[in-house]
């Protein structure tokens, strides 16, 4: 009998149809039991906004630690959702040197000056980790967000970072991103098949040619070709995804969604993003998502005319005033991305954000501190107990404990993320 994978499909000339699960290719009367309670698959999504926060209006007061807090001003468009986000204080990279670098190192933790002789060193982002066991079997092994206008971020293509350290592109608009999710391509199969042979010939001829060379090389320029073959074999990886996919059409969400207009900026230009992003997972294209947030275009849309700069140093006045709009108007599309989550069902009845873990930053505290990193985090796929305001003892907790928490939470195994030092045990107590 010819061999059949789970993957398999019924193809006509204009169908595609999955095969049903058959016993002959692996599904047992245990596994297609299993199989008739589909279980909800977890996501993760991770939000920054660059400049940080006005701290004296964001952060909880010190000592109301615990379910008992009152809820400071600039959160308060998130007073409907109070019993499920956890605010923490006193998480902070102890590599931080940039005050103007609000993300690049803020999924990684890594320090910069890390390899002798460098200037400059990163390593894996948080998303990374999970888009590693996650992006298996979506079509996007994760997705890149970012706005058009990027103050206060630093270096990178977007939040995340390769295992090699190297930035990861991102979508830079709404228009784009509704098009790579649910635009197919039209071009004939043979022919992108074709495509696909010649772009994997030349990676071939590359990866020859740079073997070639490696006789007689020092040291140092010995570990550059290593890394330059693993920038190969990312390719390899990303080349084999795509032919995974390549006859496969892409799904369309319950509601349409139209293509969003090329003019939207700051505001508008947020709202339709964490609409994609929710889009995306309807129909599970990806579930794994960072969002390099915009920000001189955001405040601009509030009627703000200074620069986000200018607003990050703020003083009493018309600064701080631009900065508290901005925290508000976070929260204000954080709420929204929350009913919009919380409305959407998956197959086994609970809703997207019971089975999605959210984290919303800053390396930035506010005015270029680097310590007290702004955090806030909600949704029910890690397992925390939110509702909460937590204030770490050990005022240097490393921000990667975090990551480590909420990658572990949402069931990714692994043992240290950066400088992580353990889990956060409180959150989920």
């Amino acid at each position: 009998m010819k061999s059949l994978s789970r993957r398999s499909f019924l193809r006509s000339s204009t169908a595609l149809v999955a095969l049903p699960a058959l016993e002959s290719i692996g599904f047992s009367k245990v596994a297609k039991a299993a199989a008739s309670v589909a279980n909800a698959p977890k996501r993760m999504v991770f939000l920054s906004m660059g400049w940080g926060v006005t701290k004296e209006s964001w952060f909880p007061k010190i000592d109301q630690v615990g379910y008992d807090y009152d809820l400071p001003k600039n959160l308060a468009p998130l007073a409907r959702y109070k019993d499920e986000i956890t605010i923490i204080q006193n998480l902070q990279h102890k590599y931080s040197t940039e005050a103007h670098w609000g993300s690049t190192f803020w999924l990684t933790g890594a320090n910069r000056y890390g390899v002798p002789g460098k200037s400059f060193h990163n390593t894996i982002s948080a998303d990374q980790v999970a888009a590693e066991q996650f992006g298996k079997d979506t079509r996007f092994t994760s997705l890149q967000l970012n706005g058009k206008s990027t103050e206060g971020h630093g270096p990178g293509s977007s939040l995340a970072w390769s295992r090699q350290g190297k930035p990861v592109a991102g979508v830079d608009t709404p228009v784009a991103l509704y098009h790579r999710l649910f635009s197919d391509d039209s071009t004939p199969l043979e022919q992108k098949q074709a495509l696909l042979k010649k772009r994997r010939s030349v990676l071939d001829t590359v990866l020859e040619d740079a073997k070639s060379m490696q006789k007689g090389l020092n040291a140092t320029d010995r570990d550059k070709v290593d890394e330059y073959f693993q920038s190969i074999r990312d390719i390899e990886i990303r080349l084999s995804k795509e032919e995974q996919w390549l006859d496969v059409p892409k799904r369309q969400p319950l509601e349409p969604v139209n293509e969003p207009l090329e003019s939207l900026q700051g505001y508008e230009e947020v709202k339709v993003m964490y609409d994609l992003m929710v889009a995306a997972m309807q129909v599970d294209a990806s579930r794994v998502f960072t969002y390099r947030m915009p920000t001189d275009s955001l405040i601009k849309s509030m009627g703000a005319t200074i620069t986000s700069h200018n607003m990050s140093h703020y003083t009493q006045g018309e600064r701080r005033l631009v900065s508290e709009q901005r925290d508000q108007t976070h929260a204000e599309l954080i709420a929204d991305f929350i009913d919009k989550l919380k409305a959407s069902k998956e197959a086994d009845g609970s809703s997207l954000y019971d089975n999605i873990s959210i984290a919303f930053g800053s390396n930035i505290n506010s005015i270029h501190y680097l310590t007290n990193c702004p955090t806030l985090i909600t949704g029910g796929g890690a397992g925390v107990k939110h509702g909460r305001h937590l204030v770490m003892s050990d005022r240097k907790t490393p921000l990667c404990n975090l990551w480590l928490s909420l990658l572990n939470g949402s069931g990714v195994d692994v043992k240290s993320h950066g400088d992580s030092t353990g889990q956060i045990e409180e959150l989920f107590v």
